[in-house]
């Protein structure tokens, strides 16, 4: 059995200002790396990370840096594992009106000039399954986004139930064997305690 263990990135300045981020070179906020630190500590604790990957984004990658540090690893990048693309909204504060938005077609909705879940899913899915294939028994940390979990969600259970981003360093532990997905959790709000398994 391995396990994969998917991390948001800590708090972003983009998080901070409540925006869509305007660019991929947008750096965590302070906040950010004490919780890119917390988390790895919970890591550390409660799994033997044996590969960190991550999103070739900024706040994603100062978050793998962080945890290469607790672990004693390298960071290797996986393109696919970047944010969705906002297109238009980009920039642009969390409550801006979404032309064409159908709340009931959450998944399938596209920003213009961006992408949908469905697309996130199948990219960023594609990228999962060359790291399982890669570390087929190992203790994996995934460092990616809100949106992209929201997707690798529902490429590893099948369904797009739980349509709730994680918070910043939120994590969802995703266990498999032999190439097929066996389970998935969130783990929000569990992490913080170290003592808890």
């Amino acid at each position: 059995m391995g396990r994969l263990l998917l991390l948001r990135h800590g708090e972003s300045e983009g998080n901070r200002a409540g925006r869509y981020t305007l660019h991929p070179e947008i750096p965590l906020t302070e906040a950010g790396i004490e919780q890119a630190r917390e988390a790895g500590r919970w890591l550390a604790w409660n799994y033997a990370p044996r590969t960190l990957v991550s999103s070739p984004f900024a706040r994603a990658r100062q978050t793998a840096d962080v945890l290469a540090a607790t672990f004693g690893l390298a960071v290797r990048v996986e393109h696919d594992l970047r944010e969705r693309s906002y297109g238009a909204l980009a920039g642009e504060p969390y409550g801006t009106p979404r032309p064409s938005y159908d709340p009931a077609a959450y998944w399938t909705w596209q920003p213009p000039d961006g992408e949908t879940l469905v697309e996130v899913a199948a990219r960023a899915g594609a990228a999962l399954d060359r790291i399982v294939a890669a570390d087929p028994v190992d203790d994996v940390v995934v460092v990616s986004h809100g949106a992209v979990m929201l997707a690798l969600w529902r490429h590893v259970t099948g369904t797009w139930e739980e349509p709730r981003v994680v918070p910043n360093a939120g994590i969802v532990e995703v266990e498999h064997r032999e190439g097929v997905y066996v389970s998935a959790h969130r783990l929000d709000g569990e992490w913080a305690n170290p003592w808890r398994r």
